[in-house]
């Protein structure tokens, strides 16, 4: 549910409840504020003999009455008008912002004016009685008017919160020099509920002193129940203002505090229009930027695999090209017969295979603590002991081919693969240029998986390893057995290879290509 309507030409920004509830509580409160007035001027404050008749106690309850059967309806009319966009508006959305923030204070402005005219109305009452009984009434009347007017401005902004919220849709509300700040809007509350009632204290001992009329038990009433007026209404605008400006805070806080969990889903209501709402909308500035980002550092991961992007991102130096020798595990798989495949199938169902192919060796590799370094049409190229260190990557590898090999068999009957793993020194790092470069690892061991790959096609289980892969493998190594070396395309020596224990004995050849 919305609290706003629709902005038209000559209607209410506001909808029929919001309103209704607005005129209840503000009448509420300031027929209270008129109640508690009534009280101190005709009981409280000091007064000679002539102000104890009947007869101007009940002419001053009389025309009080009647004012407010007709300030009443006039207010809750003029509110209605504070919030209802002018006709001759051209932008209807922006008048419809304009009042929504600036409600609170013209609305509280209607007020003001009620009870500006009832000062003056009571104090040309009283004149023709006494000077000090139309000085005591004026001020009781003006103060206890300030003091309404403080909380009623308290209460419609709380009440018209949900509508600016909505108006603002979690953008920075726009500062003006005319719109009180924090620190203005403190200090401009304590003066209203705190140094305008103590005010009316002193003004009560003043008049009291000047006209040395009081008794001392009349006096010591008088500063009683004033002071304790004092304290409750500098209590309520008080805990008024300060609720202001901490539920902002307390937002911005909780919702903080759900980031700092991971939930990057927050959104903090912006319904205020001083350096508040930029605390708000700029929470949601940075929760927008941390998604971004998140964004973009999942996007990257998926590209250049995790353990690069979080290598990257742990770096607070500059990227630089080049790179450095390190101990790595390689594992190559390559489909076989692919070129028939995608003549014969479809493009969709092409796709289809390749993904869930690319997905078992993603699972496989990933469990075994490596990254695919690259997806090559229909092969893939992962990398263990880069950039991360790896306890026993030859190992992994072996774990990862091993795994791989049986999952394909058993998962994707209908393709085959060759899935190649060596092991050893190769170089690690940025190639490319500034511009666009790429993680990867370049030596000997990757040019061997490559060939070892091959190898695989013809060869039973479809899994071979160099032999100084297994032998720089730890416990892993148990599960392999050697075969006849071969002597690989592009090398001059055989190279010593092994299958997993539970594959059928590999027939030796020699693969030997232009």
């Amino acid at each position: 549910m919305t609290d706003l309507r629709p902005a038209r030409p000559g209607r209410s920004v506001v909808g029929l409840p919001v309103r209704a509830l607005l005129a209840f509580v503000v009448t509420g409160a300031n027929v209270g504020g008129a109640a508690a007035v009534l009280v101190i001027a005709a009981f409280v404050l000091p007064r000679g003999q002539l102000l104890d008749a009947v007869e101007i106690r009940l002419v001053n309850l009389v025309v009080l009455a009647v004012y407010l059967l007709v300030a009443i309806p006039a207010g809750i009319w003029l509110g209605h008008r504070a919030l209802t966009v002018r006709r001759s508006e051209a932008d209807v959305e922006q008048a419809q912002l304009r009042l929504v923030l600036a409600g609170p204070a013209r609305i509280s402005g209607t007020i003001v004016v009620l009870w500006f005219l009832a000062a003056i109305l009571f104090c040309l009452l009283n004149l023709r009685y006494s000077g000090r009984l139309a000085f005591s009434v004026t001020a009781t009347v003006a103060i206890g008017g300030v003091t309404t007017c403080a909380l009623s401005y308290l209460l419609v902004e709380r009440m018209l919160r949900r509508a600016a919220a909505q108006v603002l849709s979690g953008r920075p509300p726009r500062r003006r020099r005319l719109v009180t700040g924090v620190m203005l809007r403190s200090v401009g509350f304590w003066v209203l509920g705190t140094a305008v009632p103590l005010a009316g204290l002193m003004l009560a001992g003043l008049v009291a002193l000047f006209y040395q009329d009081s008794s001392p038990t009349q006096l010591a009433v008088t500063m009683l129940v004033l002071g304790g007026t004092a304290i409750g209404s500098g209590l309520l605008t008080t805990i008024g203002a300060a609720r202001a400006i901490a539920d902002p805070v307390l937002t911005v806080r909780r919702a903080l505090a759900r980031v700092q969990d991971g939930d990057l889903g927050v959104h903090v209501p912006v319904y205020d229009n001083t350096e508040l709402g930029q605390l708000q909308a700029g929470t949601n500035q940075m929760v927008e930027g941390l998604r971004e980002r998140e964004r973009i550092r999942d996007l990257f991961g998926r590209h250049v695999g995790r353990d690069v992007a979080e290598a990257a991102a742990a770096r607070s130096h500059e990227v630089r090209l080049g790179g450095e020798v390190r101990p790595v595990a390689v594992l190559f798989v390559d489909l076989v017969g692919s070129t028939t495949m995608a003549v014969r199938r479809p493009p969709e169902e092409v796709v289809a295979l390749l993904n869930r192919f690319f997905g078992v060796v993603l699972e496989c590799v990933e469990q075994s603590g490596g990254w695919i370094n690259k997806f090559e049409g229909d092969a893939a190229l992962a990398i263990f002991g880069a950039p991360l260190d790896l306890d026993d990557a030859p190992g992994a590898a072996l774990v990862a081919a091993r795994r791989l090999g049986e999952r394909l068999a058993a998962e994707m009957p209908e393709i085959e693969a060759g899935v190649g793993v060596s092991a050893g020194d190769a170089v690690a790092g940025n190639l490319g240029d500034p511009r666009r470069y790429e993680y990867t690892v370049i030596g000997d061991p990757v040019n061997e998986a490559a060939r070892l790959t091959e190898l695989a096609k013809s060869v039973p289980g479809r899994v071979v390893a160099a032999a100084r892969a297994v032998d720089a493998a730890g416990p892993e190594a148990d599960h392999w057995r050697a075969g006849e070396p071969v002597t690989l395309r592009g090398r001059d020596e055989p190279t010593g290879v092994c299958v997993p224990e539970d594959h059928v004995s590999i027939r030796a050849r020699a693969v030997q290509e232009e």
